[in-house]
């Protein structure tokens, strides 16, 4: 979805305006501004999100021609014409750097966003009482190898496995045990219980991140069950298989919006540049009209 000239026009005076009068990215809202084809290019970016195939990329804010931090603003403004930006970390985090940040294997308390590891298809937040609807992801950087990102259709898989095994799906809309990553009061619980499909009405809603799962179980001193192995794996066979996902490499100023309650996505492995300014990064929003902003909503 590309950016027309006018709403190119329209940015470059926006971050002309942004540069002339600081701000926090937080305090921003789009109705202060005059942007009349970029809400217009958003609005079918929604269409699509709910309407069509659940994912959108806006392709792009010209990096080149302003500041990073201007950027970050700039698709802030954008993603609230979309849905409402909301907390992705307990402590209140709303603008999130994907990035390897740490070096180390992801783990308990260290997300895999923070890795160069590769991930498995998961919905963003599936370990929280109120995941985000959308998620964005705007491209700062990439990497200097790998780092390639997928998304697949959790409907489409949700209606094949119905087809060749309903027993196994049956077991995917029980609960399941999911690490809550410690994002929470130390005083909760570590891991919530909840199925991987639910139906809200009349839309498939999807909770997915296999490691996660799996955490979760280790952190309830529990095991799982043979069928929710077998559900699992089936699942796991069917999204993983090429002739169902999309792949694409993401460039500089990208932004994509994805549907999180029915699409899952991923990344491959990465290897970094050594140069920090150089090295792969992703800024991040998670957004969701229901509820409140809180992270828990």
């Amino acid at each position: 979805m590309a950016l027309s000239p006018q709403c190119l026009e329209e940015i470059a005076r926006l971050a002309a305006t942004l540069d002339s009068n600081p701000l926090p990215t937080l305090a921003l809202d789009p109705d202060d501004f005059d942007l009349p084809a970029c809400r217009s290019v958003m609005a079918k970016a929604r269409a699509n999100l709910d309407d069509g195939l659940g994912f959108a990329i806006i392709d792009r804010i010209p990096l080149e021609t302003m500041q990073r931090e201007t950027a970050i603003k700039i698709y802030w403004l954008l993603a609230r014409m979309v849905a409402r930006p909301v907390a992705q970390k307990w402590s209140g985090e709303m603008v999130y750097t994907v990035a390897d940040l740490t070096g180390k294997k992801p783990g308990n308390g260290i997300r895999p966003d923070i890795t160069n590891a590769e991930q498995n298809f998961h919905n963003d937040n599936s370990y929280n009482l109120c995941p985000p609807d959308y998620v964005g992801l705007l491209c700062l950087q990439v990497a200097k190898s790998g780092g390639i990102s997928r998304v697949v259709s959790l409907e489409t898989a949700h209606n094949l496995l119905r087809a060749q095994n309903p027993e196994l799906l049956k077991r995917l809309y029980r609960p399941y045990y999911f690490d809550r990553q410690r994002e929470h009061d130390p005083a909760a619980e570590k891991a919530i219980s909840r199925p991987v499909f639910t139906s809200e009405g009349g839309r498939l809603q999807c909770r997915l991140s296999r490691y996660l799962i799996e955490q979760g179980y280790a952190l309830a001193h529990e095991s799982l069950d043979e069928a929710g192995h077998a559900a699992l794996d089936a699942l796991t066979a069917i999204i993983d298989d090429a002739a169902l996902y999309k792949e694409f490499h993401f460039a500089p100023g990208q932004i994509q919006i994805l549907d999180n309650r029915r699409l899952g996505h991923k990344r491959t492995q990465f290897e970094d540049w050594q140069e920090t300014e150089r090295r792969r990064t992703l800024i991040r929003l998670w957004l969701r009209d229901r509820g409140r902003p809180f992270y828990n909503g």
